[in-house]
């Protein structure tokens, strides 16, 4: 245990592969409550929960409140904003599509971090990354099905989704010298609470929300008293969007973007099983060969790093031995 918290590289897969289980859980129960409640309401009450339990418990583990204190609140607000609006647009596509589908569509984001990686943070990407990258867009370019007959335009909201959760985390690997984990989640979680209570304010009443379409009235529909099960239900996803904030703050902090990334794809065959055993939504064959697409280019990723960092290790005992 002690090697993986003294291993940057370690303690960054470890954090993504918890994040991985604990962000799957929370589209789980995002999902279920999807056709009766309006998502500024269960995202506000997320969201508090989880801000709760970062000021509760990951707080004081990295040092104590001293942590709220910033010299980059601009920057962490602009990082509130991204995951945000990341949130929003794949939990309105949850509303209409597959949980698998939608999970499958929104993982070309470490395909986009790979990208940004290299374009805002100079990290170097070598010939069969950029092949997993082109795997990645072909399968997400499948996954999206651009034949008119059977595209849905919710098939888009959780590819923007995508590209605001790469840009999230560019920011998190950019700001994560000065900034703990448990810092970076409570602004995330502040930036929720603000944005859902002003929506909350805006459309409490569903007067907007007079549309057939799902998506819609997901976004608009009135607030509900929750009853005492679907409360549990969201007290669990506040618990797993606090869990999976942090540890996935964690990783983009200590770990090479374009490393951590690939890990995150556990969340994809998680979100399969969950969406078999509990929606009972079964991929068809166009969505299979997307997703395999996708994974294929995370495990490509993956191996090439592996390998990499194997002649790294050899390059620099060589060069000990010559010394």
């Amino acid at each position: 245990m002690n090697r993986i918290f003294s291993n940057p590289i370690a303690l960054g897969i470890t954090c993504a592969l918890i994040a991985a289980f604990f962000f799957t859980l929370n589209d789980v129960g995002i999902k279920f409550l999807s056709g009766d409640y309006p998502l500024h309401e269960v995202v506000l009450i997320r969201a508090l929960i989880a801000l709760s339990i970062t000021l509760a418990i990951f707080m004081p583990l990295e040092g104590g409140y001293h942590n709220l204190r910033t010299k980059r609140l601009g920057l962490h607000m602009v990082r509130g904003v991204f995951v945000v609006m990341a949130n929003l647009l794949f939990f309105l596509g949850l509303a209409s599509i597959p949980l698998s589908e939608a999970t499958a569509i929104f993982f070309i984001a470490p395909v986009i971090i790979t990208i940004f990686s290299v374009i805002f943070l100079g990290e170097t990407v070598g010939v069969w990354r950029w092949f997993a990258v082109g795997a990645g867009l072909l399968g997400a370019l499948i996954m999206l099905r651009p034949n008119p007959a059977s595209f849905q335009i919710a098939s888009l909201l959780p590819m923007f989704a995508a590209v605001c959760y790469a840009t999230l985390h560019i920011l998190s690997r950019k700001m994560g010298g000065t900034e703990s984990a448990s810092t970076l989640s409570f602004y995330i979680q502040l930036t929720f609470v603000l944005v859902s209570a002003a929506m909350g304010l805006t459309f409490h009443d569903g007067a907007t929300a007079g549309s057939e379409n799902i998506t819609i009235q997901f976004l608009l529909r009135a607030w509900v008293m929750p009853t005492p099960f679907d409360f549990a239900v969201m007290a669990g996803v506040g618990v797993a969007s606090a869990v999976g904030g942090y540890f996935i703050s964690q990783a983009y902090r200590t770990s090479e973007a374009a490393l951590v990334a690939p890990f995150e794809y556990v969340g994809l065959l998680l979100a399969i099983i969950w969406g078999i055993a509990i929606f009972d939504e079964w991929p068809d064959y166009i969505a299979w060969l997307g997703m395999a697409l996708i994974l294929s280019s995370g495990l490509l990723m993956l191996w090439r790093e592996s390998v990499q960092k194997k002649r790294a290790r050899i390059r620099d005992k060589g060069l000990h031995r010559l010394q």
